[in-house]
């Protein structure tokens, strides 16, 4: 008789020989194979909320709005070549005018929220419009000193409550409603998306990045799509933004502050740049992170810094794409 033999075969490989973009799938294997790392992720945050107290709820609540500012930075920065430096201007714009409403209008915070991402997105694309005919260093310049011009501007004339901001904004209704909204609005935005930069869409996005030349000598506008993915960009960190503002109750010039232009930088390095996926789990590190280090008092700077010079210098791939290739790579026996 025949001996039988056996040998080791990577998963992937078959998948990827019989489907590119298109899923014909042959064993509950390979289905298994594709759907797990999602399932892992989406409830994942869905049931993390569950074994926290109170105070870490609310951290999780501040990584989901530095996880929007990643995915934005990250879907800027490499599928359309814009280096967004802006992240602290969308929180402002988006909590401002929620706030403002709130306070003056006496609108409930589930009217205000969408008004202000909408209105937000809007002013925020506006304003850059003139910058993107700059490139590489020069745009995120630029967007970086937007957020600084808004804040001495309501410095200078004491405009929305100067430097006091305005409290007692009405609050979302529990602690549940806060932290599921946020993870579902990351949940909808990172899957949103993963499927507009695999679209024609998405294809015309990397073209301009590469090649914006001939992307121009093709007849398709290239500022008008810069524009659109400012504003998608823009979207998420205005409802961030906006929905900060009722997370605390109050609004002020700290919705500025460059933590939010920085750490959603910092979290998509961590992460992996170019996954998506990437800044939300670098957020979803880093935030908790930050807030643990804060016994330490200064020294957890010096901590924090250490940290991420050890990620960037050692892995500077980033966690997800470290976590991508090892899962690709592995194995099964097979009957040959």
């Amino acid at each position: 008789m025949k001996a039988e033999s056996r040998r080791k075969k990577r998963l992937d490989r078959s998948i990827k020989v019989r489907t590119e973009g298109l899923y014909a799938l042959s064993s509950w294997a390979e289905i298994l194979y594709l759907v797990l790392p999602r399932a892992v992720l989406i409830f994942g945050l869905l049931l993390i909320p569950l074994f926290l107290d109170m105070y870490w709820r609310r951290v999780i609540c501040a990584a989901g709005i530095y996880a929007l500012l990643a995915l934005g930075f990250d879907f800027l920065a490499e599928f359309v070549g814009l280096v967004c430096l802006g992240g602290a201007f969308f929180i402002g714009a988006g909590g401002y005018i929620s706030g403002l409403l709130n306070a003056y209008a006496g609108w409930p915070p589930f009217v205000c929220i969408p008004i202000a991402t909408l209105s937000g997105a809007v002013i925020s694309t506006l304003i850059l419009v003139p910058a993107l005919r700059l490139r590489g260093i020069y745009f995120a310049i630029a967007s970086f000193m937007f957020p600084l011009f808004a804040v001495y501007i309501i410095i200078a004339l004491s405009a929305f409550g100067g430097t006091e901001g305005i409290s007692a904004l009405d609050t979302l209704p529990n602690q549940w409603s806060e932290i599921y909204l946020i993870l579902g609005v990351v949940l909808i935005s990172l899957f949103g998306l993963r499927r507009l930069v695999n679209e024609d869409m998405g294809l015309i996005l990397r073209g301009i990045k590469d090649n914006d030349q001939a992307v121009r000598a093709s007849g398709i506008s290239i500022t008008a799509y810069k524009i659109k993915a400012v504003f998608i960009a823009s979207l998420m960190g205005c409802f961030g933004g906006a929905y900060l503002s009722h997370l605390y109750g109050w609004l002020g010039i700290s919705l500025f502050g460059m933590d939010f232009s920085i750490l959603p930088i910092a979290a998509t390095v961590m992460g992996g740049m170019g996954t998506l996926a990437g800044g939300v789990l670098g957020a979803l590190i880093l935030t908790p992170l930050s807030e643990a280090l804060r016994g330490f008092g200064q020294l957890r700077v010096v901590l924090y810094c250490f940290i991420l010079l050890l990620f960037i210098v050692y892995k500077p791939e980033g966690f997800l794409s470290y976590f991508q290739r090892k899962y690709h790579q592995f194995e099964v026996w097979e009957e040959v």
